[in-house]
């Protein structure tokens, strides 16, 4: 049964069902290979041989199931989409919904194993079951799923993004289930019930990139045009710009991170030769700081500058690190409370060619996704923090929490 409502403009429908019957996910051979990078330390563990197109999630999505043990990925196989691989064993995992049908657009889920996707027009939640077992003395692993499904729409254009809380999941469409005016919708995750959130405000070009606030449970953001940032509070649904662009600035690939920050790209001097920072805004007052430093210098080459300014950035959720990534695939983190910056990884692009790193986090602030062109091919690699950054950052952190205290 299908109930539909009309209020004050928006569309409400609700037909969400239960849970599915149990079915197999199709498992593949381990392709991985783990390497140390002889410049950092830092452990790189490649999710596949890099045969095909093998890419990870966008930066703003969550890449790993809620527990770790699967990680996300895109693949170009002949049987790829949505792919997983499974940590314990290495194994990859096709995930697909149950009718067979191809998953796109997809999110975990924050606090259980599921994956958020759209199912051709139909937005689902599948959950994952790993059974890892002993077969001839390795571990093998048994993948089952089930689906739910929550509602259709039509049109839409950007990942799944799921609010911190676990209530709803947001998308954002040009056309959402035929409207002239581009606009955003949220979804109630339990009942599947949907509603039209706001319009993209006139004179406004959407660009989508909608994205929940990692710690309010009522803000999310979208991405427009001439300036780029928008906010809504989903209370009042006012879309509203935090930050207003200079002629030429350049302001791109903005991500949510601890404390209402919102973070972004960007700098004043315009292409072939920008400089590019990493910034973060704070919505409660307005100011705008340098997390992450570029360089400019007058004689630069665009190659030169794009060695020493960043792309896309994204906060890890314990506020320890913000990680970025540049035109040549090198992978720089910067400190949460110093801005000092780290060299991760380097070299994981050539410049001007292949995919971006597009670089993302896992759960628990230790280890950072992005696609890698290493092994001939694209392919998703994983980087481990090196534990003596971890506790040096832990040791500041906790030091500086205590003087504030003190104070």
């Amino acid at each position: 049964m299908i109930v539909v409502l009309w209020f004050a403009g928006a569309v409400f429908a609700s037909n969400a069902g239960g849970w599915g019957p149990e079915y197999p996910l199709m498992t593949h051979p381990r392709e991985d290979e783990i390497m140390t990078d002889s410049d950092t330390g830092a452990e790189l563990r490649f999710l596949t041989r890099g045969e095909h197109k093998d890419t990870n999630l966008y930066f703003h999505q969550r890449s790993w199931l809620a527990d770790g043990s699967m990680i996300l990925f895109f693949s170009g196989r002949e049987k790829g989409g949505l792919m997983g691989y499974v940590v314990e064993t290495g194994e990859l995992v096709s995930i697909k919904a149950s009718d067979d049908t191809k998953l796109r657009l997809p999110t975990a889920a924050r606090f259980r194993n599921s994956v958020f996707a759209l199912a051709g027009d139909r937005i689902v939640e599948v959950a994952i079951q790993l059974h890892v077992q002993e077969v001839d003395g390795k571990p093998k692993t048994a993948v089952t799923a089930r689906e739910r499904y929550l509602c259709t729409i039509k049109g839409v254009d950007v990942y799944l993004n799921e609010s911190c809380d676990g209530r709803y999941l947001a998308v954002g469409g040009a056309k959402l289930n035929g409207m002239d005016q581009p606009g955003l919708v949220l979804i109630e995750v339990e009942t599947g019930r949907w509603e039209r959130l706001c319009d993209v405000p006139e004179g406004v070009e959407y660009h989508g990139h909608v994205q929940w606030s990692m710690t309010n449970p009522h803000w999310l953001s979208f991405a427009g045009a001439p300036n780029r940032l928008w906010v809504v509070d989903i209370r009042d649904r006012r879309p509203w710009c935090p930050y207003k662009e200079w002629e030429n600035e350049l302001v791109t690939h903005e991500f949510w991170w601890v404390n209402d920050q919102l973070g972004f790209c960007g700098g004043v001097n315009p292409k072939p030769t920008e400089d590019s920072h990493v910034k973060l805004l704070d919505l409660r007052c307005g100011t705008v700081r340098i997390i992450g430093a570029g360089s400019w210098w007058p004689d630069a080459t665009p190659a030169q500058v794009a060695k020493r300014n960043w792309w896309h950035a994204s906060g890890s959720e314990d506020g320890r690190w913000i990680a970025a990534d540049n035109w040549h695939g090198d992978i720089v983190l910067f400190e949460g409370k110093t801005g000092r910056p780290r060299l991760l990884t380097a070299g994981h692009r050539t410049y001007g060619v292949g995919e971006h790193p597009e670089v993302g986090w896992d759960r628990k602030g230790e280890q950072v996704v992005f696609a890698s062109h290493k092994r001939g091919n694209v392919t998703v690699c994983v980087a481990t923090i090196p534990r003596a950054w971890q506790e040096e950052a832990n040791r500041l952190a906790v030091g500086l929490e205590a003087k504030s205290a003190r104070n």
